[in-house]
């Protein structure tokens, strides 16, 4: 039994571990030219300029499913009545992330994003 759990263990590891977060995606990014950025992400949605500097924002929505507590009803059949649990429908949310870079001398100097779906 030991030697199975032992065999299953670098499974159970590999499961559990998660991909880079976003900060650390992003990063690479820091120093590459404006050119390469756009040709990755596409158009910005909107772009702004100040200072010297140009911000290039990006956004990012999508759909997700959860769900919600079932209930427990009363129902009845012909030996009286009883409780049943019905789980509820789906439910669905929109998350976003808007992601800015800030551009200087046409390279890509630092980013900042918000927004629940930047997990």
């Amino acid at each position: 039994m030991i030697r199975r759990a032992l065999l299953l263990l670098p499974l159970l590891l590999v499961a559990c571990a998660q991909g880079p977060g976003l900060r650390e995606r992003l990063s690479v990014w820091i120093g590459r030219s404006e050119g390469d950025l756009v040709a990755e992400f596409g158009v910005p949605v909107r772009t702004y300029e100040a200072d010297g500097r140009r911000f290039l924002q990006y956004e990012q929505r999508r759909t997700v499913a959860y769900s919600q507590p079932g209930f427990d009803r009363p129902y009845f059949t012909p030996w009286g009545p009883r409780f049943g649990y019905f789980p509820a429908p789906p439910a669905y949310a929109t998350v976003g992330c808007d992601i800015t870079f800030t551009i200087r001398d046409g390279r890509v100097q630092d980013f900042s994003f918000r927004g629940q779906g930047c997990g």
